[in-house]
């Protein structure tokens, strides 16, 4: 059929059943159907796909459709098949089918059956494909998920390089390049390398204003946090991603224990499992999938009401692409991320065994992430500028649908700090990257910029005035702002914009908001990790704290060996009033529970019944137990008096993870005998030196006592000291 005859919306009708195109897709359509090169950024939930599938089942000959995920071909060839008579109309050609399938493609092919055949790259590469492939007639060439073809992708794929070659020998062929995410990077990357600068762009809006975006700092509670917010999104499906496969189980486990309707997914499980975890999502049969980013390609699920990422993804894109599968019906999609910057370090350390280039753009991508998650400006706003896209935050649609937006942080004048920023850049010859100008500001040096002898100019050190962190977050205003840009050639080098010029001339006001402060450490992070998302009852607190101090001294012994702080702060939080469910609040274990609980428990009760309070049941998290095995292996190997460096080693730990390991389980109420071990390291004077200090002090923090012994012990030697007291004393 030519495309002049086609009735695009009858045709729309006939196979789709839609009445009218959405968005692009018209425009799309007749760019393919007129056998042009056409290039699509459309986001996640734009109706991409419909674009090469209209055209392809009006055409004559068959389209070839480039795909990197076997799942999501399956997924569309089942689509296309449901909209026709034949199932031959659509096909998948990959290396899970028998000679026997291979023969009936082939034959679907050469009769004219076939409209859409979909294919991995790598089975692109098989000589005997192309060579068939050679003698039929071609449609068009639609690569999906085109990112794959660009290193600077969230999801490079090297075999996605090659394409353009292979298609150069199906002949003079129509090329369709499809993405769901592409930075102004990226694009230019997959038009240079598919030689198609010629091509029809079509570029649809990345704003999902239907779409909140929220970001919380990553506490050692966070597992409370996420069951908290499922259960005030009750009946909803959720997706919770996370990087690792253990991260996966654990979370899915915790979910599960907690009561939550929760089903795992990742690439660890077989494919049966996995299909049917999916099945079961899909159906409603579970209302919540922690996966890693595995899942969800192709999964058009339009009621998803949340995406929890449980880690920070690696990029931008990824990001993007994951939380743009919430709210696809155009309804409720809260995104909720947890950021931690140890997380960031972690990614960090997995590409050092990389190639330098690699690592090069995995760090500047991680860099974004970690802008987005820091920055305090609006994160609509944030997100399509890294896209190529001006959104106003002021009257853009969705534009107060951001934790940013809507608790807005301090902001302070920073006029003149933007121009010694922009004058600095121009100073410095717009050679460097963000860090190269921080430190020019800052008076720091490195052999780059020694290199360039930038730390003998008079302009060297002149921001001193302000921290590293002031004009980082500067930087990264400035350039959402659009006084500067990151020069695409030589990626993440920082370069003053017209508009930058025109400020340096002629300043105005500049509002820099002040960043996020996201810190987690020690105990204290949790005690104000669930004040923010609850407060602990103070009252109740006091009085907790009056029977400690009772029970303490009946028992002769510091108040912090019955129960610790943050203990104390979970039960006036999650008001247990029974032994049992004392052993679900933070650092009490069954036995301590068992021992000292009794008194404790009795009195929230009567607290409770006496105040008419309502007790927040979904704040008692239950423990999986996911990680008895490891407390499990620590106490029996303890028991037969091993050397903790073995125990360390053999469960992939250090002394410091085993040290917390240790911790948690005596201050939970269990025994660890380690005088064989403490024997070792000190003498019986030293031993009893510290035993004495602990049975003395108010507190057990190792801090006050590295100051009390002034340097005659270090930090590993008094904990594992208090963790002999605590057991012998407490347990």
């Amino acid at each position: 059929m030519k495309s002049t005859e086609i009735d695009l919306h009858k045709e729309l009708k006939k196979y789709f059943g839609f009445n009218k195109f959405k968005g692009l897709q018209e425009g799309v359509v007749t760019s393919i159907i007129s056998g042009q090169n056409t290039f699509v950024i459309m986001p996640t939930g734009g109706g991409k796909s419909l674009c090469y599938q209209l055209p392809a089942l009006v055409l004559n000959g068959t389209a070839i459709v480039v795909s990197p995920l076997i799942a999501l071909m399956k997924n569309q060839v089942d689509a296309i098949r449901s909209l026709s008579s034949e199932a031959g109309v659509a096909h998948v050609l990959n290396s899970s089918l028998t000679k026997t399938e291979i023969n009936q493609v082939k034959t679907d092919i050469t009769s004219g059956l076939t409209k859409l055949l979909y294919v991995a790259p790598e089975s692109l590469t098989k000589e005997e494909y192309v060579s068939f492939l050679k003698g039929v007639e071609i449609s068009f060439v639609a690569i999906d998920e085109a990112h794959c073809i660009s290193e600077w992708g969230h999801d490079f794929r090297p075999e996605y390089r090659n394409l353009r070659n292979i298609i150069r020998q199906l002949g003079d062929v129509p090329i369709i390049g499809l993405t769901a995410t592409a930075t102004p990077k990226v694009q230019e990357d997959i038009l240079k390398n598919l030689e198609m600068s010629n091509a029809k762009t079509f570029k649809a809006s990345f704003n999902r204003a239907n779409l909140y975006y929220e970001v919380r700092p990553k506490t050692k509670n966070v597992e409370s946090d996420i069951i908290r917010f499922i259960r005030q999104h009750k009946d909803k499906s959720g997706v919770i991603y996370c990087l690792s496969r253990k991260k996966v189980e654990e979370i899915a486990q915790v979910l599960q224990v907690n009561g939550v309707s929760a089903v795992p997914y990742h690439a660890g499980l077989d494919a049966k499992t996995r299909a049917k975890h999916q099945d079961m999502f899909l159906m409603e049969d579970v209302d919540v999938v922690v996966a890693t980013i595995a899942f969800g390609m192709g999964i058009d699920k339009p009621d998803v009401r949340f995406v929890i990422h449980h880690d920070i993804p690696k990029s931008l894109e990824s990001y993007y692409q994951e939380t743009g599968r919430a709210g696809r019906d155009g309804g409720e999609g809260h995104c909720l991320a947890y950021y931690a910057y140890k997380d960031i370090e972690k990614l960090e350390k997995f590409m050092s065994g990389k190639p330098i280039a690699e690592q090069e753009i995995g760090y500047a991508l991680l860099q974004e992430v970690v802008a987005y998650a820091e920055t305090s400006m609006s994160r609509r706003k944030f997100l399509l500028h890294y896209f190529g896209e001006e959104f106003d935050s002021e009257t853009g649609e969705g534009a107060d649908m951001d934790d940013n937006v809507r608790n807005p942080k301090n902001k302070v004048e920073a006029k003149d700090q933007v121009v010694v920023l922009l004058q600095t850049i121009k100073d410095t010859r717009q050679l460097y990257k963000s860090k190269e100008i921080v430190f020019t500001l800052t008076g720091k040096t490195n052999a780059v910029i020694k290199s360039h002898r930038t730390d003998v100019q008079p302009f060297f050190g002149k921001g001193k005035a302000f921290d590293e962190k002031y004009w980082m977050a500067l930087i990264r205003q400035t350039l959402v702002a659009g006084y500067l840009s990151k020069d695409i050639e030589s990626y993440g080098v920082v370069k003053v914009t017209s508009r930058g010029e025109a400020f340096m001339k002629n300043p105005e006001s500049f509002m820099m908001s002040g960043d996020h402060e996201y810190s987690e450490s020690n105990d204290a992070a949790i005690v104000t990790a669930s004040k923010s998302t609850g407060t602990a009852d103070e009252v109740l607190t006091g009085m907790l704290k009056d029977l400690r101090k009772k029970v303490a001294k009946k028992l002769g012994v510091p108040p912090f060996v019955v129960f610790q702080d943050p203990s104390l702060e979970d039960m006036a939080l999650k008001y247990p009033v029974t032994v049992e469910e004392l052993g679900g609040v933070h650092g009490v274990g069954e036995n301590k529970a068992k021992k000292y609980g009794k008194e404790f428990a009795a009195l929230i009760a009567n607290y409770v019944k006496e105040n008419d309070i309502m007790r927040p049941d979904d704040l008692v998290v239950k423990s999986t137990g996911a990680n008895s095995g490891l407390k499990l292996y620590v106490i029996q190997n303890i028991d037969r008096k091993l050397s903790l460096n073995d125990i360390s080693k053999a469960k992939g730990l250090d002394m410091e993870g085993l040290l917390r390991e240790m911790e948690q389980i005596v201050y939970s109420g269990t025994r660890l005998n380690i005088k064989y071990w403490i024997d070792e390291i000190l003498d019986e004077d030293q031993q009893e030196e510290i035993q004495d200090y602990f049975m003395e002090s108010e507190s057990d923090s190792i801090t006050d006592a590295l100051e009390e012994f002034d340097g005659d012990y270090d930090t590993e030697e008094l904990r594992l000291m208090r963790i002999k007291f605590i057991s012998e004393v407490a347990n």
